[in-house]
């Protein structure tokens, strides 16, 4: 019997929007959207961490300015309980999603030799 990988996908997908790490980056998300200030905050530093990749994948240098406003910013965000939180559940969603990636690479580890660290 062949399974359509892309089906089983699908239904990965749709299991990590119903996953209890997804629905918590979810709701802080929304915490985050709907205060003001945080949402301010939060906005600068996705700006400032877009510039700093962009600046990093063309070769640019990263100046003192850019250092000194990204730890400003880093400084506000750890005041903010609503990013924080946000941050704690992203990492949360970001393990299980490097969980599920290792689980999906098994196969070819196992193909070839390797070791599942």
């Amino acid at each position: 019997m062949t399974v359509n990988i892309y089906d089983e996908a699908n239904r990965l997908e749709s299991a990590l929007r119903q996953s209890d790490e997804y629905q918590a980056v979810k709701a802080q998300l929304e915490a985050v959207e709907s205060n003001e200030e945080s949402k301010a905050v939060f906005s600068q530093f996705r700006e400032i961490q877009m510039t700093l990749q962009e600046k990093q994948m063309s070769g640019q240098e990263i100046t003192e300015e850019d250092i000194a406003k990204a730890n400003e910013l880093a400084a506000k965000i750890e005041q903010d309980e609503n990013i924080s939180k946000l941050m704690q559940a992203e990492q949360r969603m970001g393990q299980v999603i490097e969980d599920l990636n290792r689980i999906i690479l098994k196969p070819l580890q196992d193909l070839y030799g390797q070791d599942n660290q």
